[in-house]
């Protein structure tokens, strides 16, 4: 958050232009590299302040943070008019694919008026926009849905908690559940080499599938690598207690 508050000062100091310029923090609700949540009560007082306008993706958030579900700003009390643009990949908490960005009236007229050209060539099949409509009716008459995965996160941080050579990095309530070596062996590469062992290991053995992080060389933000997980209210206690016991073994044997 310094760093951000330092750009855009940077980018607003003597500007006088700058209330006229449309300029956009654009911010992942939970991050997908790190499982992280962003700050998003901060984000919006940087907003506020520096005359920006935000730009929300909550793709791995919509149908997991909030007390029903419905994002980052109902996590952090955040009345969502202060969240300019809000957009989402329904391929997660809804099951389905396709996305749909939202916002104010105007954001949504504008939306409108400049993608027409993509309303006939890319619009959403209509089974895949009942899909998801009913998964959203789906999460608003059952909320144990909800109640499940936050469980099923909270058992897996529990039994991961102790991994050999393995630490989570990840927020407590995010279900992209992050491993990062606890000793770098100074190397990006070598650490990555020694995480993909242990995924394939326990694909391999006990036919679990875990995902070792890539970095992308236009990354600025320079993460550390890791092991994703991924959590669903779908998932059994036995399932997490089979991943659990594999990534420990394996780890221990490797590590």
């Amino acid at each position: 958050m310094a760093s951000l508050a330092s750009t855009l000062e940077k980018l607003t100091h003597g500007n006088k232009r700058t209330e006229k310029i449309r300029r956009y923090i654009v911010v992942e609700a939970i991050y997908q590299n790190s499982g992280q949540i962003a700050p998003l009560d901060e984000i919006v007082r940087l907003k506020e302040k520096y005359r920006f306008r935000v730009i929300l993706e909550e793709s791995h958030s919509f149908g997991v943070l909030g007390k029903s579900g419905r994002g980052l700003a109902e996590h952090y009390g955040v009345p969502i008019e202060k969240i300019d643009i809000i957009t989402a990949g329904m391929g997660n908490a809804l099951a389905t694919d396709g996305g749909f960005c939202t916002g104010s009236i105007r954001v949504v007229d504008h939306q409108r008026l400049s993608s027409s050209g993509y309303v006939f060539s890319a619009s959403l099949p209509p089974y895949l926009a009942s899909a998801a409509i009913s998964a959203v009716d789906h999460l608003e008459e059952n909320p144990s849905v909800l109640a499940n995965l936050r469980s099923n996160i909270t058992l897996l941080q529990k039994e991961l908690s102790d991994v050999q050579g393995l630490e989570i990095a990840s927020n407590i309530l995010s279900p992209i559940v992050f491993l990062k070596l606890k000793t770098s062996t100074g190397s990006s590469v070598a650490d990555l080499e020694l995480l993909e062992v242990i995924s394939e290991k326990v694909l391999k053995e006990d036919s679990v599938f875990i995902a070792a992080t890539k970095r992308s060389s236009l990354d600025k933000c320079r993460l550390p690598v890791g092991i994703r997980l991924f959590v669903s209210a779908g998932h059994t206690e036995s399932d997490i207690l089979k991943v659990s016991e594999s990534l420990k073994r394996v780890a221990a044997s490797v590590l």
